[in-house]
């Protein structure tokens, strides 16, 4: 019985490996001398196994039981993408060489971003020789100085060798393998690295010009913009395997995040950079807070990727995408308030979109692998750079124009204002003018009413007293005689009290108007000296003159008539003192009001209703 069992093992375990070659056998050969200048996509050639433990090793794939489940036969295409995958991926590919010598060739893997690559090359004894490389591991694993992974490979003559490559990876395992010539690879490599430094000189380029017009313009925006081109320059230069080539080079945690934390942050520096180009704060207020915190949050979004990678980033993904369409359709809701920035801002913003989306498609292999699918990205990025460049020109020249024309509508201002203050001085000094006018007319009215009397309209005590000042001073210089009469009504205290106050201001009305006209001559002066008591000056009269002149009141006033029921002479009359001098020095006006006062007193004692004039 044991012998039974050991035979049929042994009939099955020869039938495996009768039925190995034919295993093998379904896999799509590479004829490597069919090369010519071109690279070959080895997608085609492929057979792939998937290892959702990632347990198996590379002696656990060649047994016959696990080579089984190579899938062969892959479509043609230019990348293999298993996206974000938990499992390990096994690659089984057979190269032939049919030259009588051995031949070299170099296998390119062209996605840089890519955590652990173990490439197994067979060797002469019939084993392999395994190398480990990736993102992850140290650049110095990589057995080609070059921001993908290139394997040499060396193909004895006449022969067909089994090559196997495992993927890893917590990023999408996206597998671009081409298989190129040593020459023509090396020549791609070095217009690869040219193209590389022709995008950076640019961003280079771009940063600087930005600072320098931040600095002499202060504009915010400028350096706004330089934010955003430094974090996309960053992103691509992290997707594209440049910053693990020439600065990280042993930073494992760093190599796997670096491209997400370059998203978040391009992120944050664009939509503060749409929100003060496309003024969104006046233009559509709602979504301008809304920007403004996904704004902060996308700068502090990377810290979610130190604590768990695989957890969050396809949200982030996710996120990303709705973020974008946001900001486009922000955009074009500008651009269709006609806001000119707008229109720069969509159009820069649509290339940086379609050159991501081509590198995504030729990526994916949707799209023809060459140099522009390739390098879409930096193309779209380049292109919006200077789509931004002008529209940022243009905001200078509408600044500048502006301000020309605000320094011209000022000039404009300044000179109106000089002309109307020019009118206005003429027409203010017309007023003035007008004014000082009227002020010497309301002065002169004033200075009349401060000399008249309010009740008779004649002057009064005060304008007496400056009128006796002047003409004694002037009878003294000219030497000439100065006579003074004082006039007072009869009984007038009676009148008041018997008749009314009224009728006592009426009565002291005519009497002014008695004295007004009967002292008439040139330089007469007439004025109410207080009470019922009145005064006039007559310049260049002698006593005989002034005493007819009083005289001459005295007649006139019986003569009015007015009635008087508590005088003697049943009629309104007045006693009046005259006084006539020769001022000379050492005498002083009061002497002479004095002599007509004592002369007043002489009337009165005399019988009143008369003139009497002071002796010498």
């Amino acid at each position: 019985m044991n012998r039974k069992r050991r035979h049929l093992t042994f009939l099955l375990l020869l039938g495996l490996q009768l039925l190995t070659p034919a295993i093998f056998a379904a896999d799509t050969v590479l004829d490597a001398n069919r090369l010519d200048q071109s690279p070959v996509s080895l997608i085609q050639y492929f057979a792939v196994l998937e290892d959702p433990g990632r347990t198996l090793t590379l002696d656990d794939i060649q047994k016959p039981d696990v080579a089984d489940r190579f899938k062969a036969g892959q479509a043609s295409a230019v990348s293999l993408n298993f996206g974000y995958t938990d499992s390990a991926y096994w690659l089984r590919l057979t190269l032939r060489n049919t030259n009588n010598h051995p031949i070299e060739r170099m296998l390119e893997i062209g996605y840089a971003r890519l955590g652990t690559i173990q490439f197994h090359q067979p060797v002469a004894n019939g084993a392999y020789q395994s190398l480990t490389t990736g993102s992850v591991m140290p650049f110095a694993t990589r057995p080609l100085k070059n921001r993908y992974f290139v394997f040499p490979v060396t193909l004895p003559a006449d022969s067909e060798q089994v090559y196997y490559l495992r993927f890893q990876s917590k990023t999408p395992i996206v597998i671009p393998a081409r298989l190129w010539e040593p020459p023509a690879f090396h020549a791609y490599e070095r217009n690869d690295y040219i193209g590389q430094a022709w995008y950076f000189g640019m961003v280079t380029a771009m940063v600087l010009f930005n600072l320098l017009l931040f600095v002499a313009l202060r504009d915010v925006i400028y350096l706004l913009y330089v934010n955003f081109v430094t974090c996309t320059a960053f992103s691509i230069a992290s997707q594209n395997g440049l910053f693990k080539e020439f600065l990280w080079h042993n930073s494992p945690l760093w190599s796997v995040t670096s491209t997400v934390t370059g998203y978040s942050l391009t992120l944050a520096a664009l939509l503060a950079f749409a929100r003060y180009m496309l003024n969104t704060g006046k233009v559509i207020p709602a979504f301008d807070r809304l920007l403004k915190f996904l704004s902060v949050f996308f700068l502090i979004f990377p810290i979610v990727f130190v604590i768990s990678f695989q957890t969050f980033v396809k949200f982030a993904v996710l996120l990303y995408g709705v973020t974008l369409m946001l900001i486009i359709g922000i955009a074009l809701y500008c651009a269709f308030k006609r806001q000119r920035s707008a229109y720069f801002f969509a159009g820069a913003f649509a290339l940086f979109c379609i050159g991501g989306v081509i590198g995504i498609m030729a990526a994916l292999g949707a799209l023809p692998t060459n140099i522009f699918t390739i390098n879409a990205w930096q193309f779209g990025s380049a292109m919006e750079m200077l789509l931004l460049a002008f529209a940022l020109a243009d905001r200078f020249n509408i600044i500048r124009r502006e301000k020309e024309k605000a320094q011209r509508e000022a000039l404009e201002a300044q000179q109106l204002l000089v002309i109307n203050l020019k009118s206005s001085e003429h027409v203010l000094e017309a007023r003035v003018a007008e004014r000082t006018a009227e002020l010497q007319i309301l002065n002169r009215k004033l200075e009349a009413l401060s000399a008249t009397d309010g009740l008779t309209g004649i002057a009064n005590r005060r304008h007496f007293d400056e009128t006796l000042t002047s003409e004694w001073n002037r009878s003294e210089r000219v030497g000439q005689p100065l006579a003074l009469a004082i006039l007072d009504v009869d009984w007038f205290k009676k009148y008041n009290d018997h008749y009314g106050h009224q009728q006592g201001d009426e009565c002291l009305r005519n009497i002014a108007g008695i004295l007004v006209a009967n002292i008439c001559r040139t330089g007469d002066f007439v004025a109410r000296y207080g009470g019922e008591e009145f005064v006039f000056i007559a310049p260049t009269a002698d006593g005989a003159i002034a005493l007819n002149m009083a005289r001459r009141i005295c007649a006139a006033l019986q003569a009015l008539g007015l009635p008087h029921d508590m005088s003697e002479f049943g009629r309104v009359t007045a006693s009046i003192g005259v006084a006539a001098i020769v001022p000379r020095a050492g005498l002083s006006p009061d002497v002479l009001v004095k002599a007509a006062d004592e002369a007043l007193y002489c009337a009165k004692k005399q019988g009143r209703n008369r003139a009497v004039l002071a002796s010498q």
